[in-house]
């Protein structure tokens, strides 16, 4: 659809935060549909986004290893969970944790993949970041692989977990350190629990 590249902005797009992105995608990619979260977010319309590839709104600040880690992964069959830097049709971003289902037909074979997306706190991002920063400076400066084989070494000697583990505790734990401070914050009436119910319920629910 685009022929011009976007101007970057370092500067966060305005959106919704409370509520949940949802697109859907065939196995290549490809978008199918798109929330109006979605579009609040990035910024396109529905009609702009259907039919285009999802890395429409890749930002060049994520390293592509992130991304093979999330295709390898749902290939197999398993679910995902991702923190990711997306672009808006702007040049600005958003930041956002992804859970990654397969969507199969009544045969039970992978027709395509649905994606929901959160709003993350501060402190994920302020982790996550330097991390993805590194990846990006390697795989430019000495390839792909190169970068693949540090982000592995990286999760087995320092994380000693899977990047989708790693994901999953970095964000329950930064999302607690949240919800305490807010509690502090807020009086006792005024107060919610919103991640008791473990990360299935914070993608499946709705806040109250």
């Amino acid at each position: 659809m685009e022929t011009t590249p976007r101007q970057i902005i370092d500067e966060e797009v305005q959106w919704d935060k409370t509520k949940t992105i949802v697109s859907k995608t065939d196995l290549f990619g490809t978008i199918l549909y798109a929330n109006e979260v979605f579009t609040q977010a990035c910024e396109y319309s529905a009609i702009e986004l259907v039919g285009e590839p999802h890395n429409i709104i890749r930002h060049p600040d994520m390293p592509k290893v992130a991304f093979k880690a999330l295709w390898d992964a749902l290939k197999k069959g398993q679910n995902f969970h991702a923190i990711v830097k997306n672009l808006t049709r702007t040049g600005r971003y958003y930041w956002v944790i992804t859970d990654f289902t397969i969507d199969k037909d009544e045969n039970g074979e992978a027709i395509g993949y649905t994606g929901r997306r959160k709003a993350v706190p501060e402190g994920v991002i302020q982790k996550i970041e330097p991390l993805y920063k590194t990846l990006l400076d390697i795989e430019k400066l000495k390839g792909e692989k190169a970068s693949e084989l540090y982000f592995n070494a990286y999760l087995n000697e320092e994380v000693g977990k899977s990047y989708n583990e790693f994901v999953v505790d970095l964000f329950e734990e930064e999302s607690k350190k949240e919800k305490y401070q807010k509690e502090k914050d807020t009086k006792p009436e005024e107060q919610k629990s919103n991640f008791k119910k473990g990360l299935h319920w914070f993608f499946f629910g709705d806040f109250e």
